[in-house]
C-alpha cells in the first residue's frame, strides 16, 4: 500500500529534513524539528505524491488516503488529549500547504478547522474566555468560505468593519465575546445566502474539504505565476500538513510572531522580527495591525513605543533565542521561523533557510565563511545567480535634496522611479507599454504577484517587514517601502495622501527601500560599487570556475562596464551597431544605395577611419583581452528609411530623387530577412565591405599595440556559415588584408578568424568547417531560431501559451533548449575539436547570461561564455557553480 501520510511530534517523526521532495520543505522542516525534541504542535504530512494524484485523476484524492489521515489524527489525539470533534475537549487543526521550495503565500491555509457550534462552546469553557472562542470561530468561517467555498473574504471584512464601527470599536481585539458571536452569526447568514447552503457543522466535512482546496490552489493563478517567476516546476506539487492547532490569541499571555535569525535585509548578525500580543499568525503579515519588535534593540532603533518580546515574555523570548541558535547551527543557515506562544508556553510552527536580500545574502554567506560554519565552495553555492541584478539597483545620490511626502519601513533596498498606480492590472498595462510604475497599495496580497513583478518599485501604507509585499519584493528584488502609515491610500479617487501633498494616479513619485522614504518626483540616483561582501565572494567564485566570461559589447561605453563588472574580454562585438550613430547612417546608406563597387568604395572611404576609431578604442580598454569582432551581419535594408517621410527627408539629404530612392529599397527588401541576404552572403556579394571591415581591425590593433604596449589578437568572427566553401572565400579577403597592413605597419599582428555556428547544418559539418576555423562561437540567438523555426520576434505570440499548457516549460529565447539546440552545440564542439583540438569554443547569444545554459556550456566543456556586461557577475557566479558541481559529480 502507498504511503501517502507521515507523522510527527511528542519528540519522533517518520521524516526527516532530508525527504523534503515529497514531504514538502515545511512538512520536513517539523519533522526535522520534532525528531530534534523542540517544542512543535503534533501533526501530519500528506506527500507531494497525493497532489500529483489528485492533477492526474480529475481532482480526486486515493481511496486509501482517508484512512491514513484518521490514524494521523488518533496519533495527535493521543498526544494533545483532545479529540478531534469532540465536543467537551477539542482538537482544532491548520491545514497548511508545503511545496519543497518556499512559496510565501502563494497557496492556500485553513485554520482553526474543527469548530462548529457545539466545540466553539466546549473551546470557551476549556480556555475560560468565550471571546476567544469566538473570535477563532469567526476566523475559521471567514477563512474556509474563502479558501474553499469560494466567496471572496473582502466580503467578511466589510461585515467587521460595519459592526466595529456599530459597536464603536477601532481594533478587532476590543469586540468582546457576545459582539464577535453576533458578527460570526451574521457570516453563517452570509453564506447561507450566498451558496445556498449553511456553513458546514461535520469537522470532517471540513478537513476533506480544506485538503481538497490546499492542493487545488498548487494551481491557482498567483501560485503559477509565482513557479514561472522562480522557474518552479509544477509537477513538484504540494505536500499537505494537517497541525494540531495552537493559539497565539488567548489573551495578554499569548503572542504571535515571525523571526530570522540574521537581518534578511542587510545580513546583519542579530535576531530579526515581528509579533503581536494575543493574535494569530495571519495577523502579523496581514499588516492589519502593527506589530511589536523581538528585540529591545530593534524596538530602540525603530523609534517603538510599544514593547519588545524580550520585555513582555522574558521566558518565551530566552528559549526562543536558544532555539534559533540551535536551528540555524543545525541547519548551517540563517532561519526563517513562525512561532506561537499560548499563555507563556512557546511552539515552533515553521523553520525554513530564510529569503534575504542578495545584499543579505552576500554579508551572511562571507560571514559564515568567516566563522567557519560553511567552506568558500559553500558560500559560492549560496548565493542565487539571478538574484545578482538586486545589487546593481541604483540608489539615490546622497547630495540631492529630498523632497520627503512620506515615509515607512525600509522592506526591500534600492530605489525605483516612475508614475503611482493603484492596481496590479495598471502596473501589467504599463510595463507592456515601456512605461515605468511604482504599485501604490494599502496592502498588498498575493494576487498582486503579476502586478508587483511588473512594477519598478512597491509602496504599501499597512504592513510590516514581514508582510507579504515585504517578503515578495525582497524575494524578487524589487524597492519596496511598507507599512508607511504617514501616508493615506485613497483608492475611490485614487489619491496618494502624503505630508502636505496630494498625489493623483500618473504622478511621479521615488521610493527609496533602503531608508523607507518616499519622495515626490523624480530623482537622480547613483550606480553602485561591486565592493566589499560581493567583491570577496566573487573573487572565491573565480578561483572556483574554469570557463572564462566574457561581454557582448559594441561601444566604449559597454566595455568599460563590463570591465568593471569582470569581464574577460569581447566575445561579440556587433559591427552594425557602430552604423547608426550620428551621421555614420548617412554614409552606410550612401555605400549600399550606390549604383557600383566603385560607388561604394568611396563610400566605404569614409567608413573606415569610424570603424578604425572605434576597434582602437575597445581594443585599449581590453588591454590585451581577447576582443572577438564580427562582420557585418544584418541585411542591408534594415539601414533604409522605411516610411514616405523618412524617405523623402533621405532624398533630400542625399540630393536625390525620392521615388528612385524608394525603388531602390524595394528592390533591397526580403521577405525573410532572417534566413535572407545577410551574413557572409554579404562579404560574398560585397567583398569590398569585408575588406573595409578588416583593414579598420587590423589598424586598430596596430595602433592599439603601440598605444598600450600590450600584445593585441582579434578574432575575427564570419557570421551565418553553413558551407566551408563561404568560410574559405571570406577568410582569404581577411588574410589577405592582414598581410598587406602588417607590411605597410612593419608590425605583426596575431589574429584568428573563426566564425558563428548558428545554422544547423554548420553544427553538423563542423569537423569540415573547423579546417579553416580557428574558434567557434554559438549564436544561440539565431541557432535557436533556425533548429525550431521559430523567430524570435513573434514568439511572443504562442510561446506563453505554450508554456501555461505544459507543452514547453521555459521560453528557449531565454533558457537554452538542451535537448535540441543544445545537442548541436555538443555535436559541432565535438566534431569541432576532433579537427582541431586546440579550437577555442563559446557561447554568445543572450543565453550566455542565463545560469542554467552556463551549466550546460560547463557541461559541454565550452572555454568561455559572453553576455552583456551587467549580467557578468551572473555569468561568472553561474560558472563557478557549474565548476563546483561538475567536480562534485566527478569526486562522487
Amino acid at each position: 500500500m502507498t504511503k501517502w501520510v507521515y507523522t510527527f511530534g511528542d519528540g519522533a517523526a517518520e521524516g526527516s529534513a532530508a525527504d523534503r521532495n515529497f514531504l514538502g520543505g515545511k512538512g520536513a522542516n517539523l519533522a526535522e524539528m520534532a525528531s530534534l525534541g523542540l517544542p512543535v504542535p503534533p501533526g501530519l504530512t500528506i506527500v507531494t505524491d497525493a497532489c500529483t494524484f489528485y492533477y492526474q485523476n480529475g481532482r480526486s484524492l486515493p481511496d486509501d488516503l482517508k484512512a491514513q489521515v484518521l490514524d494521523g489524527i488518533k496519533a495527535m489525539e493521543a498526544v494533545t488529549g483532545r479529540g478531534f470533534g469532540d465536543t467537551s475537549l477539542p482538537l482544532l487543526l491548520s491545514v497548511r500547504s508545503g511545496a519543497r521550495t518556499s512559496m510565501p503565500g502563494m497557496m492556500d491555509t485553513v485554520l482553526n478547522l474543527g469548530l462548529n457550534d457545539q466545540t466553539v462552546e466546549a473551546l470557551g469553557h476549556n480556555a475560560g474566555d468565550a471571546r476567544f472562542a469566538w473570535d477563532s470561530y469567526r476566523r475559521f468561517i471567514q477563512m474556509y468560505a474563502d479558501v474553499v467555498m469560494g466567496i471572496d473574504h473582502e466580503v467578511f471584512a466589510e461585515i467587521l468593519e460595519d459592526e466595529k464601527a456599530r459597536f464603536g470599536h477601532e481594533l478587532d481585539t476590543d469586540l468582546s465575546a457576545v459582539e464577535w458571536q453576533h458578527v460570526t452569526g451574521l457570516y453563517k447568514e452570509v453564506i447561507e445566502e450566498s451558496l445556498g447552503e449553511p456553513f458546514p457543522q461535520d469537522p470532517h466535512v471540513q478537513l476533506w474539504g480544506a485538503i481538497g482546496a490546499v492542493f487545488a490552489s498548487w494551481m491557482n493563478p498567483r501560485a503559477v505565476t509565482y513557479r514561472h517567476l522562480h522557474a518552479i516546476p509544477a509537477e513538484w506539487g504540494t505536500a499537505v500538513t494537517v497541525q494540531a492547532m495552537v493559539f497565539g490569541n488567548l489573551g495578554s499571555t499569548s503572542a504571535t510572531g515571525v523571526a530570522f535569525t540574521r537581518n534578511p535585509s542587510t545580513g546583519e548578525k542579530a535576531l530579526y522580527g515581528e509579533f503581536l500580543v494575543n493574535a494569530q499568525g495571519e495577523d502579523v503579515v496581514a499588516g492589519i495591525r502593527t506589530p511589536q519588535s523581538i528585540t529591545e534593540a530593534a524596538r530602540i532603533d525603530s523609534g517603538s513605543d510599544k514593547p519588545s518580546l524580550e520585555k513582555v515574555m522574558p521566558e518565551a523570548f530566552a528559549e526562543f533565542g536558544r532555539i534559533c541558535d540551535r536551528l540555524e547551527a543545525h541547519y548551517r543557515d540563517m532561519q526563517d521561523l513562525e512561532f506561537t506562544i499560548e499563555r507563556g508556553k512557546l511552539w515552533m510552527l515553521q523553520a525554513r533557510s530564510g529569503k534575504r536580500t542578495t545584499k543579505a545574502a552576500m554579508k551572511i554567506a562571507v560571514d559564515m565563511v568567516a566563522e567557519g560554519v560553511i567552506t568558500q565552495e559553500e558560500a559560492v553555492l549560496r548565493i542565487d545567480p539571478s538574484s545578482l541584478d538586486q545589487l546593481l539597483h541604483p540608489t539615490i545620490d546622497p547630495k540631492v535634496e529630498r523632497h520627503i511626502i512620506g515615509s515607512g519601513l525600509p522592506a526591500s533596498p534600492g530605489a525605483a522611479t516612475g508614475a503611482i498606480v493603484f492596481t496590479a492590472e495598471e502596473a501589467v498595462i504599463a510595463a507592456e507599454e515601456g512605461r515605468k510604475v511604482i504599485l501604490v497599495r494599502v496592502e498588498t496580497s498575493p494576487e498582486d504577484i503579476h502586478g508587483m513583478h511588473a512594477a519598478e518599485g512597491i509602496l504599501t501604507t499597512r504592513g510590516g517587514m514581514t508582510s507579504h509585499a515585504a517578503v515578495v519584493a525582497r524575494g524578487m528584488g524589487i524597492p519596496c517601502v511598507a507599512g508607511a502609515g504617514t501616508m493615506r491610500v485613497d483608492l475611490r479617487n485614487e489619491l496618494l495622501v502624503g505630508m502636505g501633498v496630494t498625489l493623483g494616479k500618473g504622478a511621479v513619485i521615488t521610493i527609496d527601500g533602503s531608508s523607507g522614504q518616499v519622495l515626490k518626483g523624480e530623482v537622480p540616483m547613483l550606480q553602485p560599487e561591486l565592493s566589499g561582501d560581493f567583491a570577496q565572494l566573487m573573487q572565491w567564485a573565480d578561483k572556483a570556475r574554469r570557463m572564462t566570461v566574457r561581454t557582448n559589447a559594441d561601444t566604449p561605453v559597454d566595455a568599460r562596464a563590463a570591465r568593471s563588472f569582470g569581464a574577460e574580454g569581447i566575445g561579440l562585438c556587433r559591427t552594425e551597431h557602430m552604423f547608426f550613430e550620428g551621421d555614420r547612417i548617412q554614409v552606410m546608406r550612401e555605400m549600399i544605395l550606390a549604383e557600383d563597387e566603385a560607388g561604394r568604395r568611396v563610400a566605404l572611404d569614409k567608413l573606415l577611419p569610424m570603424q578604425r576609431s572605434d576597434f582602437t578604442e575597445l581594443f585599449a580598454i581590453m588591454h590585451g583581452l581577447p576582443v572577438t569582432i564580427r562582420l557585418l551581419d544584418p541585411p542591408l535594408h534594415e539601414f533604409l528609411p522605411k516610411t514616405e517621410e523618412e524617405i523623402a527627408e533621405v532624398a533630400s539629404a542625399m540630393g536625390m530623387e525620392a521615388q528612385l530612392l524608394s525603388q531602390r529599397v524595394d528592390a533591397l527588401h526580403e521577405f525573410n530577412p532572417m534566413l535572407g541576404h545577410r551574413g557572409c552572403r554579404l562579404a560574398i556579394s560585397y567583398p569590398e565591405i569585408a575588406e573595409m571591415q578588416a583593414r579598420a581591425i587590423f589598424e586598430a590593433a596596430v595602433a592599439a599595440a603601440r598605444e598600450t604596449g600590450a600584445a593585441v589578437v582579434p578574432e575575427i568572427m564570419v557570421p551565418l556559415v553553413g558551407l566551408k566553401a563561404e568560410l574559405d572565400y571570406v577568410k582569404a579577403l581577411i588574410d589577405k588584408v592582414a598581410k598587406a597592413v602588417m607590411t605597410e605597419a612593419g608590425l605583426d599582428i596575431s589574429y584568428l578568424v573563426g566564425t558563428m555556428i548558428e545554422l544547423p547544418r554548420a553544427a553538423l559539418r563542423a569537423h569540415v568547417i573547423a579546417e579553416a576555423a580557428e574558434f567557434f562561437s554559438f549564436g544561440t540567438n539565431d541557432l535557436t531560431q533556425t533548429t525550431f523555426g521559430i523567430s524570435r520576434d513573434d514568439a511572443s505570440a504562442f510561446i506563453p501559451t505554450y508554456q501555461r499548457k505544459g507543452i514547453i516549460e521555459q521560453d528557449p529565447f531565454i533558457s537554452l533548449d538542451f535537448d535540441g539546440v543544445g545537442e548541436l552545440i555538443r555535436i559541432a564542439a565535438e566534431r569541432g575539436r576532433k579537427t582541431r583540438p586546440d579550437m577555442k569554443l563559446g557561447i554568445c547569444g543572450e543565453h550566455g547570461g542565463d545560469p542554467a545554459s552556463i551549466h550546460f556550456c560547463e557541461s559541454a566543456n565550452l572555454d568561455y561564455v559572453s553576455c552583456s556586461p551587467f549580467r557578468v557577475p551572473i555569468a561568472r557566479l553561474s560558472a563557478a557553480q557549474a565548476a563546483i558541481g561538475s567536480a562534485a559529480k566527478v569526486d562522487h
